[in-house]
């Protein structure tokens, strides 16, 4: 990914924090049809002599599983995403020498893919990912509360997939490349807009950029 070093986040716990705040990852790889990409929750999984790997799961009619140990492939997670307008700058007014962007967080993660069929495992995997997901239900839901039979049955029907990290990228493109000035409007023309993802764009400029 191209990434001006003014861009690249390197520290592994804002990879993993945007990893486990958007979990939705876009999985990029080569299959038979040639340049094929899926979109799968994954979890990520620390590990003390290594990069750590993403879990998750997939129908056992996805060719996703299948892919040869030595392919790498690329899992993309899109963080916090949204529109710049040329009217929040402060310098504006000045000499109009002012453009609209775009301000994001991502992070590419390259792997390599080994898949299970062991049904322990598997419903190990899915309920690790569901009570990461629930954690914030006034009732949790749990993998047990529904007929072990019906689990058992849906178990037959997906692979769980672990991702070994190999090595990942991270790019946090919110506004480090403006003055203070600038910086400082956009988080105000941000917070103006008052939506979730214009907010936390404002916390990442506030964090990242003015300093």
């Amino acid at each position: 990914m191209y990434c001006p070093s003014h861009f690249q986040e390197d520290r592994p716990a804002a990879l993993v924090g945007l990893i486990e705040q958007f979990p939705l990852a876009t999985l990029i790889y080569t299959s038979a049809d040639g340049l094929t990409a899926d979109h799968i929750p994954l979890m990520y999984e620390a590990s003390p002599d290594s990069l750590g790997k993403l879990v998750g799961h997939v129908a056992k009619n996805n060719p996703l599983w299948q892919v040869e140990p030595e392919q790498e492939l690329l899992v993309v997670f899109q963080g916090p995403s949204t529109y710049i307008s040329p009217n929040w700058y402060a310098s504006k007014p000045e000499a109009g020498k002012v453009v609209p962007t775009w301000n994001y967080a991502v992070v590419h993660v390259h792997c390599s893919l080994t898949a299970t069929h062991d049904p322990a495992q598997v419903l190990q995997i899915i309920t690790e990912l569901t009570d990461k997901n629930e954690v914030s239900q006034a009732h949790p839901w749990r993998v047990t509360d529904a007929p072990a039979e019906f689990t058992e049955k849906l178990l037959g029907n997906i692979v769980g997939i672990s991702l070994q990290v190999k090595r990942w990228q991270g790019k946090w493109k919110v506004s480090q490349n403006q003055p203070k000035q600038n910086q400082q409007s956009i988080i105000q023309g941000l917070r103006s807009e008052a939506s979730d993802a214009q907010n936390q764009m404002a916390l990442l400029v506030q964090a990242h950029g003015a300093q």
